[in-house]
């Protein structure tokens, strides 16, 4: 067998001499100083955030590679109180629309399965939770779920129906005393983790008030008919685990709805509040990569100097910057409209149409500022630019938040 090659051999050979290239460290930029007034309590947690990243990074580089999802680090997460993602709930620590930003955006710029893990546990299954449940459903699994001491997860995407969410064929009906639920979902983060699914479904029963209503059903993954296979063969969000979930009959007791939901719209409404937090997430990735672009510049030399001295090298930089800095406005005004009660959903529709995008182009102008290097693992952002591919993709594609900016601004709805 041919022996491996590490990235580095430095054997001492003629062209042999380059050292590990140092370019992962965080850099704080901030060109427009958009956050230099960040203190408080909103300064404490992301200082919190950016402890637990430096705490796990190794772990979850290691995972990423191995296609493995580390839940002991997940377990640390809620220990750290960091999963509350600016819910407004009196058993919930609260966090500013900065401050859940800001953790967002340091746990993206470490890990992209970490940064989709709290968007799972937090922004959706506990948002669905902390919105819709019951009181009794709320003292049962809200604070678990916040430490995560138990995983959830939220069930509306199917094999069949992904933007096309609304037409979901999942259904729920009434059998005495219990709901009997079958469908099929897809792509449902903690879906196979042995903890509790928020089961998106439409009732069929001709005799309920809600009759061909989307609800949702509180569901524990060990409940008989239940089954969830983790999607294999991903090159993108490898740390976490995405489920294939079948609904096989499943049984749940009347109690299991939660009360709120009553429409489709509430599915929305989760929906929207965690498209910020992937505009947050957008901007973590890009800020990566551009560090790690701009530390490379100013390490590796070619033709005698090194690339930060190139005119080319500069004016991908200073591009890559220009996006960066129009990413963080975009964070930080969304933050703020927010606060004070005047998000429209199609204002953080446009925020994440926007930062997604922009981030694609980050990493890939620095993937190829870093030339080979920028394809090995060990200088993040191949990882980062594959990561990025999911979060353009989920919580609405790009095309999905074009069309609802788009029937905004005209008043005409161009859905087919």
């Amino acid at each position: 067998m041919p022996e491996t090659t590490p990235s580095s051999p430095r054997s001492g050979l003629p062209g042999d001499r380059a050292d590990a290239y140092t370019v992962t460290e965080r850099l704080g930029t901030d060109y427009y100083a958009v956050f230099a007034d960040v203190e408080g309590d909103d300064l404490d947690v992301w200082r919190r955030a950016q402890s637990f990243i430096d705490e796990v990074g190794p772990r979850m580089s290691d995972a990423w590679d191995a296609a493995t999802y580390p839940l002991d680090v997940v377990a640390r997460f809620g220990e750290l109180d960091l999963f509350t993602d600016g819910i407004d709930h009196p058993a919930l620590t609260r966090l500013s629309p900065l401050a859940a930003g800001l953790v967002n955006m340091e746990v993206s710029r470490g890990d992209g399965s970490l940064g989709t893990v709290l968007a799972v546990q937090g922004g959706l299954a506990l948002r669905t939770l902390a919105l819709f449940g019951s009181p009794a459903q709320q003292e049962r699994w809200l604070e678990p779920l916040a430490r995560a001491e138990v995983l959830g997860s939220f069930a509306l995407t199917e094999p069949d129906h992904g933007s096309d969410s609304v037409a979901l064929e999942t259904v729920a009906r009434r059998d005495g005393d219990e709901w009997v639920i079958s469908g099929a979902k897809k792509w449902i983060g903690n879906g196979a983790s042995g903890g509790i699914t928020f089961v998106w479904a439409r009732v069929d029963d001709e005799t309920d008030d809600l009759h061909g209503a989307v609800r949702c059903f509180v569901v524990e993954q060990d409940t008989p008919g239940y089954t969830g296979t983790v999607i294999t063969g991903k090159a993108s969000l490898r740390g976490i685990h995405q489920a294939h979930i079948a609904l096989d009959d499943v049984r749940v007791p009347l109690d299991a709805v939660l009360p709120g939901t009553k429409s489709f719209k509430d599915a929305s409404t989760v929906l929207y509040s965690t498209r910020s937090g992937v505009a947050w997430s957008a901007l973590g990735h890009a800020t990566a990569c551009y560090e790690a672009a701009l530390s490379y510049a100013q390490q590796r030399t070619q033709f005698g100097k090194p690339l930060a001295k190139f005119q080319m090298v500069q004016e991908r930089l200073a591009q890559m910057l220009e996006e960066l800095t129009a990413m963080q406005l975009y964070c930080r005004h969304l933050a703020d409209l927010e606060a004070a009660g005047g998000l429209r959903p199609t204002q953080a529709s446009l925020a994440k149409y926007h930062n997604t995008r922009a981030a694609r182009r980050i990493a890939q102008t620095a993937r190829d500022l870093l030339g080979g290097n920028g394809i090995l693992l060990e200088n993040g952002v191949m990882q980062h630019m594959a990561d990025i591919e999911a979060i353009h993709t989920y919580e609405g594609t790009e095309s999905v938040q074009a069309l609802l900016i788009g029937r905004d601004i005209t008043g005409m709805g161009a859905f087919a």
